[in-house]
């Protein structure tokens, strides 16, 4: 069965170069040209990526994403961005994009991203990281590998599921320095075509979600990547 892609573009020669090429790659693609009609067709209906402009009449991008994600919907989401526009990449990823593609682009790039994007989501559902234990304990962290959910001081902090895996693999490793290939290999994959920005975005967010703890922090190591470290003042042994 043909993957369903949603392509939310209000240019007309870009909406139909999409739509042409993703046909002809076997996709059954639905363009739609205004912001508040994509964001009521991706909730009425069912897709297995959504391809999103930022700059669309009627709602952004962003405006979009951020309505989605708070309905619930997780399909996968490829936001398009302008030439050396970081600031949208970065305000994308945080808002709960899965990838960008920064125009203009070409043919084999767009199709290598959405492929790559539909093969890491479709397995999504499946811990990358294997472990026995049911829950693992770090300062005062608690976390459940199989539900993806921590438990901080006793609340639940929501974490998207990559900042959930970053989370593990580094708490797995606690004051092993870890580069940034090494998680963006373990946590999304050998052929994501992303750059580390994406890393260095989740794992601030995370920080953020975690800021109210005080014996676990993820160090930055400069040019390198990040590794986690327990505070042992404020570790209590237990026994």
């Amino acid at each position: 069965m043909s993957h369903k892609v949603l392509v939310i573009e209000d240019e007309p020669t870009l909406a139909r170069l999409l739509s042409y090429n993703l046909t002809q790659e076997g996709y059954a693609t639905t363009v739609i040209d205004h912001g508040a009609t994509g964001l009521q067709t991706a909730l009425q209906r069912t897709f297995d990526l959504i391809i999103l402009d930022i700059m669309l009449p009627g709602l952004n991008g962003f405006e979009i994403l951020t309505r989605l994600r708070q309905n619930g919907v997780k399909t996968p989401i490829i936001i398009l961005t302008a030439r050396n526009a970081e600031e949208e990449v970065v305000q994308g990823l945080k808002h709960g994009a899965d990838d960008y593609i920064t125009k203009p682009f070409g043919v084999a790039e767009l199709l290598a991203r959405v492929s790559a994007v539909l093969r890491r989501t479709q397995s999504d559902d499946v811990v990358p990281i294997e472990t026995s234990e049911k829950v693992i304990t770090a300062g005062d962290l608690s976390i459940y590998p199989e539900k993806y959910e921590v438990i901080l001081n006793g609340e639940t902090v929501p974490l998207r599921p990559k900042e959930f895996e970053v989370l593990l693999y580094l708490v797995q490793r606690p004051g092993m320095v870890i580069t940034r290939d090494d998680l963006m290999n373990v946590v999304w994959g050998f052929d994501y075509i992303g750059g580390q920005r994406t890393v260095d975005v989740h794992v601030s967010s995370l920080r953020k979600k975690l800021e109210l703890g005080q014996t676990v922090q993820i160090e930055s190591i400069r040019g390198v990547g990040y590794k986690l470290v327990m505070s042992k003042k404020l570790v209590t042994p237990k026994g």
